[in-house]
């Protein structure tokens, strides 16, 4: 495992709170929070809706850890899509412990503004009323109208080059020690003892490590439902609208099989198809996910068969060399004929994915997902797989007595590495990509390890 990747599994401190970030469309809310956070996690366009599910990051400002709801933006009225998006910001705001209030200095305060200043008085929380754009003390003075919105003196800065960011932290972490002093003593204390031994540190990052899931597929073909079904709750914006989840997901779940972390990423369109800005940036997210991942499902729909798009998208998952569980979603919509035609497609379009695991599922009723669970346990199980090297080298014997190697011997083997399954044959002369091919049948069938992919090396013995 990448230290990068580690780092995600480190025990970390308790949270001093949760701030959501609030406000109507396009007034920084995302821009603000890759300032916090240290890079971009969210994605940033002038296009009003960009940011259309919640994200709940985790910040740390003066030693404290404290995490930050980032949300899309809150719309009085609209249609169905942005009357969704409006309902997880509030929902957002309400699970919360301090709100920050976004506003833009550079437009003033409109319409949009006093709906969510009404609806947070509503909520009577703590709110921290912050004015973006306010790029140099040229524009301090717009800041004063502001105060009509009821927050008390605004904090004015430029989330885009950090201006005062820095005191809004201060201020952040200030009030959230008052809304939760029993959190901030603890965290005092710990800090003053931070003295955990390095076998001890190890000991705990390997007790909490999680695996991570992707959720991958064209857009529009259920991702987000079955995202939302898999963690019990509604953190993804459903809707027939292709494209909807324009960034990646993610949350960490305790689950029957254990720890995992779901990530539900934007839908892939060909190439052809992806326009410059936020779709683009979506699918950088989207593919950087899949390489990261520790297992990938691959949502397919089931009432389209098996795309040439599905196909690339397989590629780049084998590519990654984690596993993956294909789901054919909407099976329940099929008819037996199209069932036995889509079962078909699966097989030669996807058949470098022959030991993949294929459900057949509706993510919508729940049919057939709790199979998933076992599928996604057995991948786990097969991808951390070590093999005793006694018995790899007593199987590559009997397969060879099965079936030599034409004009070369493999001597003996070992595996190398695990996630995935990593095998080096030590032989006399090269092996034929057919007979590698056989080799890897042998043991992924002798050991179980059909979910995982396996990776198959060679190396010549010198003098041989």
């Amino acid at each position: 495992m990448s230290a990068e990747r580690a780092n995600k599994f480190l025990p970390k401190q308790k949270s001093l709170g949760r701030v959501a970030i609030i406000g109507r469309p396009n007034v920084g809310k995302s821009t603000l929070i890759n300032r916090i956070i240290g890079k971009q996690v969210a994605i940033v366009d002038s296009m009003p809706g960009v940011t259309r599910d919640k994200k709940i990051l985790t910040a740390n400002w003066q030693g404290a850890d404290f995490e930050i709801i980032d949300t899309g933006g809150w719309l009085a009225s609209g249609g169905a899509l942005e009357s969704k998006i409006s309902e997880q910001a509030e929902k957002a705001a309400k699970q919360a412990d301090l709100i920050i209030f976004m506003t833009d200095v550079t437009v003033g305060v409109t319409d949009e503004d006093l709906a969510v200043s009404e609806m947070l008085h509503r909520l009577s929380l703590p709110v921290i009323q912050v004015v973006n754009k306010a790029d140099s003390s040229s524009r301090d003075s717009e800041v004063w109208e502001f105060m009509r919105l009821g927050f008390g003196e605004p904090v004015r800065i430029s989330a885009l080059h950090g201006r005062m960011t820095g005191d809004l932290l201060d201020r952040i972490v200030e009030e959230l020690r008052k809304i939760r002093p029993e959190v901030a003593s603890e965290l005092d204390q710990s800090m003053l003892s931070e003295s955990e031994s390095e076998a001890a540190f190890e000991e705990t990052l390997e007790s909490r490590s999680s695996f991570s899931v992707a959720i991958v597929g064209r857009p529009n073909v259920g991702k987000s439902t079955l995202f939302n079904r898999l963690i019990g709750g509604e953190l993804s914006i459903t809707h027939d609208e292709a494209g909807t989840t324009t960034d990646s997901v993610d949350t960490i779940v305790e689950t029957e099989i254990g720890t995992l972390r779901f990530i539900d990423t934007a839908g892939l369109r060909r190439k052809s198809r992806i326009e410059q800005g936020t779709e683009y940036y979506s699918m950088i997210r989207t593919l950087r996910s899949i390489d990261e991942a520790d297992v990938s499902l691959l949502v397919i729909d089931g009432t389209q068969g098996v795309t040439h798009q599905d196909q690339r998208l397989a590629e780049r998952i084998d590519a990654a060399g984690s596993p993956v569980v294909v789901i054919l979603n909407k099976w329940d919509l099929l008819s037996t004929e199209e069932k036995l035609k889509v079962n078909e497609e699966v097989e030669d379009r996807l058949a470098y994915l022959s030991y993949a695991p294929v459900l057949r599922i509706s993510a919508l009723s729940g049919l057939g997902v709790t199979r998933l669970w076992k599928a996604l346990s057995d991948s786990i199980a097969a991808y951390r797989n070590r093999i005793p090297t006694r018995e790899l080298n007593l199987l590559l014997q009997q397969a060879q007595a099965k079936s030599a190697p034409k004009g070369s011997k493999i001597l003996y083997g070992v595996q190398g590495a695990t996630d995935p399954p990593t095998f080096t044959l030590f032989t006399t002369k090269e092996l034929s990509p057919g007979y590698l091919r056989y080799i890897e049948k042998q043991i992924r069938e002798r050991f179980g390890l059909g979910p995982t992919p396996v990776k198959m090396r060679v190396r010549r013995r010198s003098g041989r």
